[in-house]
């Protein structure tokens, strides 16, 4: 979930915390995007001196809240670079949960709806390609504990064929299962033009037969999107095989049944 200091969502933080209860969420986290010193995608992100605002907002709630139990997270995107100041900075930071996320390559913003039409001009099985291999990067910096809307160049419907994708998907999945990584079943993709959650069957069975555990993740960026279909998800992961997921507290993955 996210917080109106990224500059793309809408809600006061509370409201995000009465959907949950409203939806009968026992447990949520915060996960707003991450500010970046050096001016990365500034539009998208909170600024470094709104982060102690929402720190000490979330860890407030995290103290006083039972219903739903509030968590603290972050959305920290990889990118050349990064690590420098992600490294020191999310050591000193007090988080339940890291995302880990791609929303460039190179210079594109992939999966910006402003920038859609540059897939008009790729190849788009040499994209994905690489969009993997960025993956696999982010893994290795042991940075995260969850990679974030796994399969999301899809969003606009651009996907190589099947068998293709899943030759592309393995070695990063090989490294977050290395990594001891979380994949994020992620709803918001049912309200994107591809109308599927992040990510695929396909690349989730291939994740299960790995290993590597899941949670689950709405995206919100309003307090109406919190929860958003995750009876949806919930059959996703047992239709992938999967009988437990992973909750999160000061980044130690508590596993957990799915619901019957």
């Amino acid at each position: 979930m996210h917080t109106a200091l990224c500059k793309h969502a809408t809600g006061e933080i509370n409201e995000y915390v009465e959907a949950a209860r409203k939806n009968g969420i026992p447990e949520i986290c915060f996960t707003d995007h991450a500010p970046a010193p050096d001016g990365y995608d500034a539009r998208h992100r909170m600024e470094m001196a709104s982060f102690p605002s929402y720190r000490d907002a979330i860890k407030k709630l995290r103290e006083n809240s039972r219903n739903p139990l509030v968590t603290f997270g972050i959305e920290a995107d990889y990118y050349n670079g990064c690590e420098d100041f992600l490294r020191p900075w999310l050591a000193e930071q007090d988080f339940d949960l890291v995302i880990g996320s791609i929303h460039y390559i190179r210079y594109w913003g992939f999966d910006n709806p402003d920038e859609r039409t540059v897939w008009d001009s790729v190849d788009v099985p040499e994209t994905w390609r690489e969009y993997f291999g960025l993956l696999a990067k982010l893994a290795e910096t042991r940075l995260y504990d969850v990679v974030g809307h796994l399969d999301i160049p899809k969003k606009f419907g651009h996907r190589p064929d099947s068998a293709l994708l899943k030759d592309m998907a393995a070695p990063a999945l090989d490294a977050f299962s290395r990594a001891g990584m979380a994949i994020e079943l992620n709803t918001s993709g049912l309200r994107k033009t591809v109308n599927e959650i992040y990510p695929s069957l396909a690349i989730l069975k291939m994740a299960n037969e790995r290993g590597i555990p899941i949670c689950f993740g709405s995206d919100a960026h309003r307090p109406e999107e919190v929860g958003y279909a995750f009876d949806k998800a919930l059959k996703l992961a047992r239709d992938a095989g999967y009988t437990r997921y992973v909750r999160f507290n000061r980044r130690k993955q508590i596993l957990t049944p799915l619901l019957q």
